[in-house]
């Protein structure tokens, strides 16, 4: 009996030597790629100074996108309008210009080669209103515009005036010296991003398709270069997004006896809308680490230090406890599922009276593996019942995922590590909404990604207190787009 305790004892050993032989072999070959030597790259020496000036007095026109029903400020669009003309005079002489839907614009830069499919660069200027009653909160006023402290502060500095102020810096930059893409380029800059883009963006795409164009790829805001992002990661991070999450909005409304306060039944319609987004919140549709998030996570993975880059390398092994790590940040999680968002609610328009019906408004950002028809039939199997329906709002699904070996990721990619030198690439997923759901449907491939520079202080700004982009960094973007477009 001994011997044959013996003998288990030494299998189980040599088993587990085995297995961590395989692991560390596993977490040693799991190394980053070699990135690729760019000779002869030059300087782009732009002027500083004025493109930080003009940056700051782009933000000062107060393009905000109002929620519809309320009114649109035309005195502020009309004024940016003008003001980008008179900014920009070699562009707007030299290229083709239209507006397009009343406010935005779209400028066509013929190439010299007319057998090579066009491209489409974009930006929008529009932008998010500030929270009435915060404005004291803000370092410098929102709509100054102030550069100071080694940044550009205000509504609009990172999304995304920077952009459209970084285009056509880049633009006059290569006219002066008399340059011109081999391939035509469109640059598209619209006014109601922020609302959707229906009156901007996709009538940008329906001119575009009625001329019939069809673009090799086109690229619009999205992720930038991220500093102190991930913990261990010494290297900046590019996550050029070849996709985003489509959006749906479902409202769910329970039903119960109305009457008095004092005499409430046991099933109130606010406790059983209660219990249904309960359920939501605690049993989010399937996700995990594939596809296009664990694409991301091998760009990354094995710049990581020891540990996390183990688990990274043999998720075979430990891709239960990876994914349950994961789905701890929310940045993460929402790369890996479709998330569900209760965000309004609605019920009693008095405090003693039931409410006969009590409805909450829940927004889905539907990862590209889900359809819309996924999600309603998830939420319907989960919640409704008798006293419990299910309303279906207008939604757009998920884009399609761009490929990573495309010219086009190659481009921006090599233009980006031209800049910033030795740095991490990754594809990556955008949880939010943009234009490029518009621009994609004439786009053979669309990249989301704005090449400036955000650590995690500048991130709390979207749409949020004291937005604003670091001097460098969107100086290093204009050089960016520069090498972009040289490219072309």
């Amino acid at each position: 009996m001994s011997r044959i305790l013996l003998l288990a004892v030494g299998l189980l050993a040599a088993l587990l030597a085995v297995l961590l032989a395989v692991v560390a072999f596993r977490t040693l070959t799991y190394a980053p790629q070699a990135a690729p030597v760019l000779a002869g790259q030059v300087a782009i020496d732009v002027d500083e100074a004025a493109v930080l000036r003009r940056l700051s007095e782009a933000i000062r026109f107060e393009t905000v996108s109002q929620q519809p029903p309320e009114p649109m400020d035309t005195e502020a669009f009309e004024g940016f309008l003008a003001w980008l003309q008179g900014a920009y005079p070699e562009a707007f002489v030299r290229l083709g210009v239209e507006r397009i839907g009343g406010y935005s614009l779209l400028l066509t830069w013929p190439g010299s080669d007319p057998s090579l499919a066009p491209v489409l660069l974009a930006g929008h200027y529009d932008v998010v209103p500030v929270i009435a009653g915060t404005e004291n909160l803000w370092t410098h006023p929102p709509f100054a515009g102030r550069v100071a402290d080694g940044f550009v502060w205000g509504r609009g500095a990172l999304d995304n005036k920077n952009a459209v102020v970084g285009l056509m810096e880049a633009v006059t930059w290569m006219l002066q010296r008399n340059e011109q893409p081999r391939r035509t380029v469109y640059l598209s800059f619209g006014h109601d991003e922020e609302i959707g883009g229906e009156d901007g963006a996709r009538r940008v795409v329906e001119h575009l398709r009625a001329a019939g164009v069809q673009l090799a790829w086109s690229l619009d805001e999205g992720s930038f270069v991220y500093y102190d992002f991930f913990p261990g990661v010494t290297l900046p991070v590019a996550t050029i997004n070849t996709a985003e999450k489509g959006s749906l909005t479902l409202r769910i409304v329970a039903r119960a006896e109305g009457g008095h306060s004092s005499m409430p039944p046991r099933q109130t319609a606010v406790g059983r809308l209660a219990r249904a987004l309960v359920a939501l919140e605690q049993n989010p549709l399937p996700g995990g680490l594939e596809g296009l998030a664990a694409a991301s996570f091998d760009a990354i993975g094995p710049h990581m230090p020891w540990l996390p880059r183990m688990m990274f390398a043999n998720r075979w092994l430990f891709g239960p406890l990876v994914e349950r790590e994961l789905s701890q940040l929310a940045f993460a999680d929402a790369m890996m599922r479709t998330t569900t968002a209760p965000t309004m609610l609605a019920a009693s328009p008095k405090v003693n009276v039931l409410p006969i019906e009590a409805s909450a408004t829940v927004n889905f950002r539907v990862h590209p593996r889900d359809s819309l028809e996924d999600v309603v039939r998830h939420v319907t199997a989960l919640v409704a019942d008798e006293f419990v329906r299910v309303e279906v709002l207008p939604g757009s699904a998920a884009s399609a995922v761009a490929d990573r070996d495309s010219e086009g990721f190659q481009l921006v990619e090599a233009a980006v590590r031209a800049e910033f030198g030795n740095l991490v690439v990754a594809p990556g997923l955008l949880v939010a909404a943009t234009d490029s759901r518009h621009y994609g449907e004439i786009a053979d491939h669309a990249f989301r990604f704005n090449p400036m520079v955000v650590t995690p202080a500048e991130v709390a700004g979207f749409h949020g207190t004291n937005e604003r982009i670091s001097s460098a960094g969107m100086l290093q973007g204009v050089r960016t787009y520069v090498r972009l477009l040289r490219t072309l």
